[in-house]
């Protein structure tokens, strides 16, 4: 009878621990609505403040293999860049009109109107800062405060 007294303990005993397993597992399927009922109160969300990473580079000096020296690297230095700032120079009115060639002497003479005046001019000819650098029967090229400008016979 013994034997039959241990079995059924440990029979008891086995049911009792079935039985709690088997209510944990139910319980965890079916919640009560009381345990969600109790609220965690948390506080203001206060963002950690994030310290900016140093920043490096490798640099990787190999030897060449085939030469046996090492490669230096090009430095990366910016150049600096002036600007100019260039005046706007106001545009002086010319026009060409015309010309005429004196036959003894094959110069020719050309009719250029300057803000507004009739200058009669021959080549490498100044007036009011303007020189009259080339000039054909249809256009003349003049040059004034360093720029040089072709202008079309005008009729």
């Amino acid at each position: 009878m013994k034997k039959q007294h241990k079995t059924y303990l440990l029979l008891a005993v086995v049911l009792l621990v079935w039985g709690i397993i088997g209510y944990k597992f139910v319980s965890a399927l079916n919640p009560t609505i009381e345990s969600n009922a109790t609220a965690v109160i948390a506080d203001k969300f206060v963002p950690k403040e994030i310290k900016e990473r140093e920043q490096f580079t490798i640099v990787a000096e190999y030897r060449d293999p085939f030469l046996g020296t090492i490669k230096n690297p090009a430095s990366n230095r910016k150049k600096k860049v002036s600007i100019i700032v260039k005046k706007d120079l106001p545009k002086k009115n010319i026009v060409y009109t015309g010309f005429i060639t004196d036959k003894g002497s094959k110069q020719k003479i050309f009719f250029v109107t300057i803000d507004g005046q009739q200058q009669m001019m021959g080549l490498k000819d100044t007036f009011k800062e303007v020189k009259l650098i080339q000039g054909t029967n249809s256009y003349i090229k003049v040059s004034y405060n360093g720029i040089s400008e072709k202008i079309i016979l005008a009729q």
